[in-house]
């Protein structure tokens, strides 16, 4: 049996301080666990975002500042673990739909081909592991039983599985212990199989403490902000704890 600790859609930003970092680094050495899974969207690239550009808000992005605000995030999280001079858990980095923005704004602006790439993110001196997206929808990777995503598909179109009570959506769709981000809700579902196998679908919420400017308060009303950990991880069961940002900022802030 193993531990995961969780880090749900970080959303390091620019324009936001990055000491929320500090504190998890904290916690990592704190849980100890086996595996660390960044579950993507640790970089906001407002930059990039084709909702906002052309209107006022977008005036004055830059996407180095974008760059730096996530390596910045990554710096902060693992030096504070690094510190220690531990043995490091095993450390997966899903690249989330924010961070694909890099991609597409090359793959669609050719004169930005080795101008813009994942590789400026410089992942590799955090991550054992980097799942990239496969075609339109996000990389997978399966870890002790349960694979994770920065969201899952529903059908051929590539949108993400979602509703009311998404941990249901997950387990009833894909029949197999998944979890995963992206909506910034959380949500946990435990089923049983006709064999008798458990199976857990996980919605693993955010981890931002500042306001997002893009949705507004009453959407971010409805968001979970936090880390999950996972003890006793096997064949896709385990013993979920959702740990609060306010909780992690009194404990290490």
């Amino acid at each position: 049996m193993s531990t995961h600790l969780v880090i749900p859609d970080p959303h390091a930003h620019p324009k936001h301080h990055n000491r929320r970092a500090e504190w998890l680094g904290k916690l990592i050495l704190d849980v100890k666990p086996d595996v660390v899974v960044e579950m993507g969207d640790l970089a906001d690239m407002p930059s990039l975002s084709s909702y906002d550009k052309g209107k006022k808000s977008f005036e004055g992005r830059r996407y180095k500042d974008d760059i730096n605000a996530a390596i910045d995030f990554n710096d902060r999280l693992w030096s504070t673990v690094r510190a220690a001079k531990r043995a490091m858990p095993r450390r997966y980095k899903l690249i989330g739909n924010h961070e694909e923005r890099i991609d597409r704004i090359a793959n669609s602006s050719p004169e930005l081909d080795g101008v813009c790439s994942l590789d400026d993110l410089q992942l590799w001196r955090y991550y054992d592991e980097v799942i990239g997206y496969e075609g339109i929808a996000p990389g997978t990777v399966e870890v002790d039983g349960v694979t994770y995503a920065h969201y899952f598909v529903s059908g051929i179109q590539g949108r993400a599985i979602s509703g009311e009570h998404p941990g249901h959506a997950l387990v009833t769709k894909q029949f197999q212990s998944l979890t995963c981000g992206h909506s910034h809700l959380a949500d946990v579902c435990f089923r049983t199989s006709a064999n008798g196998r458990k199976i857990i679908g996980c919605v693993v919420g955010c981890y931002l403490d500042y306001p997002a400017d893009w949705c507004g308060a009453n959407i971010q009303k409805l968001w979970w902000s936090g880390v999950v950990v996972k003890r006793n991880v096997e064949n896709g069961v385990y013993d979920p704890e959702f740990i609060s940002i306010g909780a992690i900022k009194k404990a290490y802030a």
